[in-house]
């Protein structure tokens, strides 16, 4: 009898253990494609347009952005319970303006010319409507393994599309990639590719091209709610 109800206690650890992988797959694909904040919510777009004239801004702007989501949502969801309701949204604020905070001062100390050149987008991140938006989502709603894998995921699809974004219109707009140039010396360089026009010619081609083969390719989820 003993032996049967540890087998038992087994089978379910096994079951648990599996449903919380398949979970936290779900989340990552939701954030780098399925719901991705950018192609499909359509969230973070002023700090996506605004940095994403070369590579460097767009992989420093993204991480920085990913690394306060994924903190901001764990200690929200550590938080969940002892945080009013009718405060929320000012306390995920406050929040959220700490680690935005602490990612300032570090880029300051360490990156000193990546933090000039992003300026006050950093700062920003405290009313990113990303970060805000998954705190009031899913982090106040869920356990802090899942929160930590939709920040994850999210931070992850928002970095991955800053990335490809500002690498079409550096390559396209300067000619080079990384400050490494990639064309010879007869390129001339498409300048408004680094203007705001260019930018939300890019960013519009990008979020048409993305929702088209998913949608040509299955997935039904797309501008649909979780």
């Amino acid at each position: 009898m003993i032996d049967v109800i540890k087998a038992e206690d087994g089978k379910n650890k096994t079951e648990t253990e599996s449903g919380r992988l398949t979970r936290a797959k779900n989340l990552l694909l939701d954030g780098l494609l399925r719901q991705n904040p950018v192609l499909v919510q359509f969230l973070g777009l002023c700090p996506m347009l605004a940095v994403s004239t070369t590579v460097v801004n767009g992989v420093g702007m993204g991480l920085s952005t990913a690394a306060a989501l994924i903190c901001s949502n764990v200690v929200i969801a550590l938080l969940r319970a002892f945080i009013p309701r009718q405060v929320r949204i000012a306390a995920y604020v406050v929040v959220i303006a700490g680690f935005a905070t602490i990612v300032d001062l570090l880029l300051r100390a360490y990156l000193p010319e990546l933090s000039g050149s992003l300026g006050l987008f950093i700062p920003l991140i405290a009313v990113n409507c990303i970060i805000i938006a998954r705190a009031e989502k899913f982090a106040s709603k869920n356990t802090v393994f899942d929160a930590l894998i939709d920040g994850l995921g999210m931070g992850m699809g928002f970095t991955a599309v800053l990335i490809i974004l500002s690498s079409v219109r550096e390559i396209l707009g300067s000619g080079t990639w990384f400050g490494i140039q990639v064309f010879g010396e007869g390129y001339q360089p498409a300048l408004m590719m680094i203007l705001p026009p260019g930018g939300f010619l890019a960013l519009g081609t990008l979020i048409a091209t993305a929702r088209y083969f998913m949608r040509k390719y299955g997935d039904r989820t797309v501008g649909k709610g979780e």
